[in-house]
């Protein structure tokens, strides 16, 4: 078996005392969340549900006010709520509501991730082009007087984006990888296509966190480490709980003589225990999430999370018949390939020109 292996303890012997000592506090800060949070779900006094609604509130501004100090310290992560203006905070913030709640079925879990990685890919290229622009002119269907044309002024992100390679660590990262790949050909300005390079690695989930262990698979990966060499390398992972599965890829390229220029990992939610992790483990990578969430829980879920991402995103595997990455795209259904249609080519012809 072609099989690499991380140990959670090789992860957590990047961190400094310093870190272990800020990931503690949050624990302790969040207990007091679950406190109130097991009042909501089985009280039925009135009061006693009011109280714990207060609490939780006003525990949730602690922990919110103590993550933006941690991050502020921290050059290598970027959390759209504590670097964008104000105003644009209330659309994050219900987005994440929205891919928490339980009651959002597939097909709007599957539209709040894509407006999630449009706004991730403003806070992470289109802002960082600015004041840089450049001239889009478009015919419009409109023919009176004449054909009209008109001109829109957007980010020229070229610059940014023209040496990127997506890098997918399979299956939750698939499809917000994809989007992530449309909005920079959307945004380019030759209608540029990232090459892609699909790694499958999991966790062991027969494990705790404290002893979990990432396996990646190279017989059922799909990359070629020359085309990797030198290259802005992109991960969108919808959630960062623990680092250890971008810790684990990045290793093993930088081990076989793969030196990126740049590793940039953007999620949707992020743990600070995973972007601490990373920060450490990777130089120079930068890790961008749009919601940071404080703690994780024994098996690794990010709390308060949003449960299996994957899963929510492409329905569950059977038990022993795993999907594989054009079976995953297969079941998306023609209007997923269809919107997506040259990076489903791409993909398709990374697996089979391996």
């Amino acid at each position: 078996m072609n099989k690499i292996v991380l140990h959670a303890t090789d992860l957590d012997g990047y961190l400094k005392e310093s870190d272990k000592e800020k990931i503690n506090h949050v624990n302790e800060l969040y207990k007091k969340s679950l406190n109130h949070c097991a009042v909501l779900e089985n009280a039925s006094d009135v009061m006693q549900l009011e109280d714990a609604r207060k609490g939780l509130v006003d525990s949730a501004k602690e922990i919110g006010r103590y993550l933006k100090e941690v991050c502020a310290e921290e050059s290598a992560i970027h959390v759209y709520s504590f670097e964008t203006p104000q105003e644009q905070h209330g659309q994050a913030s219900r987005l994440i509501s929205k891919l928490r709640d339980p009651g959002t079925e597939h097909e709007e879990f599957l539209y709040y991730i894509q407006r999630a990685y449009e706004m991730l890919f403003s806070h992470v290229y289109a802002d960082a082009a600015l004041p840089s622009k450049r001239s889009i002119i478009t015919k419009t269907p409109v023919t009176s007087p004449v054909r009209n044309y008109a001109v829109h002024r957007i980010p020229d992100v070229d610059s940014f984006i023209k040496n990127s390679v997506m890098c997918v660590m399979l299956r939750g990262a698939l499809l917000p990888s994809m989007i992530l790949s449309k909005e920079i050909q959307e945004y380019s300005s030759d209608d540029f296509v990232t090459p892609f390079a699909l790694f499958k690695i999991k966790r062991d989930d027969s494990k705790k966190e404290a002893n979990m262990d990432y396996i990646l698979d190279l017989d059922k990966s799909y990359f070629n480490l020359e085309q990797l060499d030198g290259k802005d390398l992109i991960f969108a992972d919808p959630m960062n709980a623990t680092g250890g599965s971008l810790v684990t890829i990045v290793s093993y390229l930088k081990d076989h003589g793969v030196k990126p220029k740049s590793v940039k990992f953007i999620n949707v939610i992020s743990a600070l225990k995973g972007s601490l992790r990373i920060a450490r483990a990777i130089e120079g990578a930068q890790v961008y999430t749009l919601w940071m969430d404080p703690v994780l829980n024994d098996a690794a879920y990010i709390l308060p999370g949003l449960g299996d991402a994957g899963d929510r995103l492409n329905g569950k595997d059977g038990e022993n018949n795993p999907r594989n990455i054009i079976q995953l795209i297969a079941d998306y259904g023609s209007a997923i390939t269809n919107l997506y249609r040259s990076q489903v080519r791409q993909i398709e012809q990374t697996v089979l020109d391996r």
